[in-house]
């Protein structure tokens, strides 16, 4: 079964097509961040326009890219939700429209079960049951995974996403737009022990997440230090030590709680290095294994849609003829396989 995958949720235009048997077969992928960079962050409405005229031109060049036509598709995914209404809009409208015209079922995809789904794509694919930890710009869950559909949500953030709190810290450091990657790479430079930041809500019981306090702390820390250009890398430093260590001490209560040895890390900030290695370390020691896409999967992206939306398909689900989004959608309400 091929899938054409559209991903619009956000500031990145993605499209794929996926093929069960084959595996990925094209991955195209728009990013708006010169859109948006002069405004320090994503403008819904700009946004949605750009959608409109990339989403279109990008299915016909991932079709050309599969040596495919249009009759060679046999569904479409495409994200509905959450997100930005109008950018979800704009993929959901032309996914179902381009469906009915092919008489082809159409399906719409949860974003996070996209992502969380998106190690899939790797040759190394984990076995259910799994601990899934989702860390974006708008999301930080972490979630029990025994199946497709059926999920447990164990924790996730009570305000700030880590993503975000990357993005708003970097704001403060005064770096460009996008800042989350660029905090990350000033970090490398900076002095570990010069600051020392707080790891929040690690000292209570249970696995929800907070980062606003620690967003707060880097602030102060900016406004007593941030005359001195020589402190920011180290103040990039120690908010990066604290977001990887509230993180990694989650990750390990959730598998303790649970039993599990198994764990999934996907989302933009599952591309971050020191993320990445100290979660590898710690399931070595524990014995476990930890998987997650390669970074270009890891960010917004449309093999991701694909994939979910074929095995959705595959199952016999599909849309009606109207058109639905949800800005905002809880994982645990998707149905199981």
């Amino acid at each position: 079964m091929r899938v054409l995958g559209i991903e619009t949720s956000c500031d990145e235009t993605g499209i794929a097509i996926y093929d069960t048997e084959h595996g990925l077969l094209a991955n195209t992928l728009y990013s708006q961040v010169k859109l948006h960079a002069d405004y320090g962050g994503v403008v819904p409405e700009l946004a949605s326009r750009d959608h409109v005229r990339k989403t279109l031109p990008l299915i016909e060049q991932a079709l050309q890219d599969a040596n495919l036509l249009a009759t060679d598709i046999d569904g479409v995914a495409y994200t509905a939700g959450p997100g930005l209404i109008g950018a979800l809009l704009v993929g959901a409208t032309i996914g179902r429209s381009l469906a009915f015209g092919w008489q082809v079922p159409a399906v719409g995809v949860h974003h996070m079960e996209g992502h969380l789904l998106a190690p899939m794509l790797e040759e190394k694919r984990p076995d259910f049951p799994f601990i899934a930890l989702l860390v974006s710009g708008g999301h930080t869950q972490l979630v029990r995974v025994d199946g497709i559909g059926h999920y447990e949500l164990l924790g996730e953030s009570v305000d700030d996403a880590a993503g975000e709190a990357f993005d708003k810290t970097a704001k403060l450091l005064g770096l460009d737009y996008p800042g989350g990657p660029r905090l990350a790479k000033l970090a490398t430079t900076g002095n570990p022990d010069r600051f020392q930041f707080p790891r929040p809500m690690t000292d209570k019981p249970g696995l929800n997440f907070s980062f606003s306090g620690l967003k707060t702390a880097a602030a102060q820390a900016i406004a007593k230090y941030g005359n001195d250009p020589s402190c920011h890398a180290d103040i990039a430093r120690a908010f990066e030590d604290a977001v990887v260590d509230t993180l990694l001490i989650k990750c390990r209560r959730a598998l303790e709680q649970t039993g599990l040895k198994r764990l999934v890390m996907a989302g933009g900030v599952s591309a971050n290095v020191r993320l990445r290695e100290a979660l590898a370390q710690s399931m070595q020691e524990i014995g476990g294994e930890v998987f997650y896409p390669r970074p270009e999967f890891c960010t917004d992206n449309g093999a991701m849609i694909a994939l979910a939306g074929a095995i959705r398909l595959k199952a016999g689900a599909q849309e009606g003829l109207g058109v639905r989004v949800r800005p905002r959608w809880p994982l645990v309400e998707l149905p199981q396989l």
